[in-house]
């Protein structure tokens, strides 16, 4: 079986969405499931999160076959196919698929086998690029037999993206409480319908096509693209309430989200924290967060040691508390729907 692909997407970027993998990743990892980061992101932050400078430039230096995801998928360029991923283990349960600024490089082939994936023969070679990142990911998560795949993309709506979304079962949308969060959210919605409505079409045009039959242990990703719900994060917080400059958009957030994601025109008039699609709203956590980038941890593991006294002990505990809330529900809405 498959193993469900969660990522997290909006591509409006600054709203934490990288901290956000980072911090669930652990979080799964000590909740005893087996984790798989894919960093599809060209920038490769989620990577330079998870491994220090000398290993990123060690990766990107040595040009192995499969030490990051751009190597992965090179091959496809010439005569060759797609390699095994290499993974770097963080910890026990816990495998990074290495991101690679040179995977914006893949997005131009990724555009010209679009179109060719509606012809009326030779579609082998299109839907295999189409379906790169898909079949990387599901080899890495065979290889280490994982629970769940978590992926990272870069904030917007090209080839790559489009790749990776019809790749995906799980999709959680990452927001701030601002204007351009909002209008994301707005383009967000019918977008990815209209990226699984496109590969269901290429689905159908190979299944009717002779090479389907030729090749028959050749599996393909079912785009099924499911929203499992938006996160808030990044308030300016007084009192534990919104300021009021950002108290404007967040209120806006649950209709948007159901016109624009669900396409449920109807009004509603519900608060972000009593709406069932809100999956959390995490907070700043201010100086935590450079405190866990310093010791390379996340900011539920940070210790008296690294710093985490009196006040900074208590964010901490809250942090933990918040994150394992957090991975428990998206978990639930993921077990409502995959088998």
């Amino acid at each position: 079986m498959n193993v469900p692909v969660l990522t997290f997407f909006n591509n409006k970027g600054g709203v934490g969405k990288t901290s956000l993998i980072y911090h669930l990743a652990w979080m799964y990892s000590m909740l005893g499931k087996k984790v798989l980061i894919a960093d599809l992101d060209p920038q490769a932050n989620l990577t330079a999160a998870f491994l220090t400078e000398e290993e990123i430039e060690y990766l990107w230096k040595e040009q192995r076959p499969g030490s990051t995801i751009y190597r992965c998928v090179e091959p496809l360029a010439g005569v060759g196919d797609i390699v095994k991923p290499e993974l770097q283990e963080i910890d026990t349960d816990l495998f990074l698929v290495p991101g690679d600024v040179k995977l914006s490089g893949f997005e131009d082939m990724l555009s010209d086998e679009w179109p060719g994936s509606m012809g009326d023969n030779n579609l082998y070679r299109p839907m295999r690029i189409l379906s790169a990142f898909w079949q990387v990911m599901q080899m890495g998560a065979d290889e280490r037999a994982v629970d769940m795949i978590l992926v990272d993309i870069g904030p917007n709506l090209g080839a790559i993206n489009r790749s990776v979304l019809i790749a995906t079962d799980f999709v959680v949308i990452p927001l701030g409480a601002d204007l351009f969060s909002l209008q994301g959210l707005k383009h967000l919605g019918p977008t990815l319908r209209s990226w699984k409505n496109l590969w269901n079409k290429r689905i159908d045009n190979w299944q009717n096509s002779k090479e389907s039959s030729d090749q028959g242990c050749f599996s393909l990703p079912g785009a099924k693209m499911q929203p499992v719900g938006y996160v808030c994060q990044q308030y300016s917080v007084h009192l534990a309430r919104p300021v009021k400059a950002y108290d404007k958009w967040v209120c806006q957030i649950p209709q948007v989200y159901r016109k624009a994601v669900l396409k449920k025109p109807d009004p509603v008039s519900i608060k972000t924290e009593d709406d069932p699609f809100c999956l959390a709203t995490i907070r700043h956590y201010r100086s935590l967060i450079p405190m866990g980038q310093e010791y390379r941890k996340p900011i539920f593991k940070l210790t008296p040691a690294d710093g985490a006294i009196g006040a900074h002990a208590g964010a901490v505990r809250d942090a933990e508390n918040d994150f394992r809330a957090l991975a428990e529900k998206i978990s639930g809405k993921i077990q409502e729907d995959f088998g």
